[in-house]
């Protein structure tokens, strides 16, 4: 039987607080992750990071699309371009919810109390016909039916 696709390795425990270099108060960089048990079938994978606790409604912080679907582990700090030099196609990032594309940390407003982080991973039987820039939406509209499997973890994080 094979290993249930789930994240394996995150600087932090799921549930548990984020540290500050991952967010808008420190180096807003992205955590290295890692995961197993990606199903047979998978062509790509797709990253989703939301904050369900933001006012008004979920604030997508992160959006990358494309993954190689043989790929188990992101590096800190991650740079597309270096880190799937070879990917046809290559991985692709969406427009966050600040308006820019990429990784956009945690940066709840300060005292509104912890938000939660919520790390999504896609296991998709195939590539996603998008560009670069394309919003969460759009991402979640091109996979619907597509999903093989779903790893989550959350992390928290208050200012």
């Amino acid at each position: 039987m094979p290993a249930p696709f789930k994240f394996t390795t995150t600087p932090f425990a799921d549930g548990d607080s984020m540290h500050r270099d991952f967010t808008c108060e420190g180096s807003n960089v992205s955590p290295a992750l890692e995961w197993n048990g990606v199903p047979d079938g998978t062509k790509s994978q797709t990253l989703i990071l939301e904050d369900p606790d933001a006012p008004r409604r979920t604030f997508t912080h992160w959006v990358l699309f494309n993954v190689p679907g043989d790929t188990t582990r992101l590096p800190r700090g991650l740079d597309v371009k270096t880190a799937f030099p070879k990917s046809d196609p290559a991985p692709r990032e969406g427009r966050n919810d600040f308006g820019n594309v990429g990784y956009g940390g945690p940066c709840p407003p300060p005292g509104d109390g912890p938000h939660r982080y919520i790390f999504r991973l896609f296991a998709v039987d195939t590539t996603l016909e998008l560009d670069e820039g394309v919003s969460n939406d759009a991402v979640m509209q091109a996979m619907d039916g597509h999903i093989l499997a779903e790893a989550e973890r959350t992390g928290t994080y208050e200012r």
